[in-house]
């Protein structure tokens, strides 16, 4: 079984994402191994930091073996206003192959899976909560809520559970690695597979078949070329631009002397605030309509990531805008657990340590002083608001 790391630690804040980065947490729908997957190690750990602390723990179920942690600070009386501090507990790829369970701290630098998306923000929230509750401060009407969500890297279980279930909020503070900016607009994701069938055929007798695979490369030049130059010719959103298509994957036939009878590809197509999976899909219907070409369509998820688009002149993003030394705030290219929350009711920003240039990373870290301020600035906010 693998423990929390005893590794040199020049601050408490320190000490605990080396400590998380040490719990494998591997979302189970990247890696088969029940010694790294789940997020139910990092919840356990911080779970018993929270009782020690004397805040109210509990765990919410979203999927078999897989749970939501909610650790919540009350006020003395009646809640009159809800903080969520929302950031997510799995991370991607086989850490334990390439020595990522093993936090370092070098030249300012923590090293480790989940450094930077998103145990990184996960320490700087939790270590604000516990630094209001070693304070001996009790809020005097605002509750205050950290939700450690699952599976934010695949199918975004955790946030869509907890939106269904947890209730509402006044703002969700959702954390990804964001450079200490905070994030009010960010882009949705629609994943689609594209089937196209051909009939097979011995390779000697290529013309007595019909090739999918070469259909399917029609399918992709147009979607490359026509579709990809009409979204740049769009009008851009203020904070996110203009939405775009990638062919990410393609997969066809058996071997060279068979006529391959079916190929598929799939699509990601980041969407912007106003688009739905259903005008994308009407988009694709129509591109291959006017190009006489045919293809089926499957779902890659069951839901596609919406966007996200938060006024950033609410009161309290606007706070937490001040509170991090920030004039404006900024729209990025990714989705993130913010969406589901803010499609169910709650104001939903983004912010955090690190810079997204180094999640999913073989080497991937975060600054000590990035980790720091950010807990700094979440803590004055969460003092300000209390």
């Amino acid at each position: 079984m693998y423990r929390p790391l005893t590794v040199p630690a020049p601050a408490p804040i320190v000490r605990l994402l080396c400590d998380l980065i040490a719990l494998p947490s591997v979302n189970p729908a990247f890696l088969q191994d029940p010694e790294l997957t789940g997020e139910h190690r990092v919840a356990a750990h911080l779970a018993d930091l929270a009782t020690k602390a004397g805040l109210d723990v509990e765990r919410q179920t979203v999927a078999p073996g897989r749970e939501n942690l909610v650790v919540r600070m009350a006020p003395a009386g009646r809640p009159r206003r809800r903080l969520f501090l929302a950031p997510h507990l799995d991370t991607v790829g086989e850490p334990a192959l390439s020595g990522q369970l093993r936090p370092r701290v070098v030249g300012g630098r923590i090293h480790g899976r989940g450094a930077c998306d998103t145990k990184g923000s996960v320490a700087a929230y939790f270590q604000a909560l516990l630094d209001l509750a070693a304070s001996g401060l009790r809020p005097r009407d605002t509750e205050i809520v950290f939700i450690g969500l699952a599976d934010e890297e695949n199918m975004q279980l955790g946030s869509r559970h907890f939106a269904r279930t947890g209730g509402r909020a006044d703002l969700a503070i959702v954390g990804e690695p964001t450079g200490l900016e905070v994030v009010t607009a960010h882009k949705g994701d629609v994943w689609l597979q594209l089937r196209s069938v051909g009939r097979a055929a011995h390779g000697a007798t290529p013309h007595l078949g019909r090739n999918a695979v070469a259909d399917m490369a029609r399918i992709v030049l147009a979607l490359e070329e026509d579709y990809a130059k009409e979204l740049a010719s769009r009008k851009p959103h203020p904070r996110l631009g203009r939405p775009t298509v990638n062919v990410g994957r393609i997969a066809g036939g058996r071997q060279p002397n068979i006529v391959p009878a079916d190929c598929v590809i799939a699509i990601d197509r980041r969407t912007l605030p106003g688009e739905t999976e259903a005008g994308v899909r009407r988009e694709i219907t129509a591109l291959l309509r006017r190009h006489r070409l045919k293809a089926g369509f499957d779902n890659l998820r069951t839901a596609p990531c919406e966007p996200l688009d938060t006024d950033p002149e609410l009161p309290l993003v606007a706070a937490l805008t001040r509170a991090a030394g920030r004039r404006k705030t900024i729209g990025v290219h990714y989705f993130t657990d913010a969406a589901p929350l803010s499609a169910a009711g709650t104001p939903a920003v983004v912010f955090g340590p690190g810079d997204i240039a180094q999640a999913h990373t073989e080497d991937e870290w975060v600054e000590v002083k990035s980790l720091e301020k950010a807990s700094a600035i979440l803590t004055r906010f969460l003092r300000e608001q209390a």
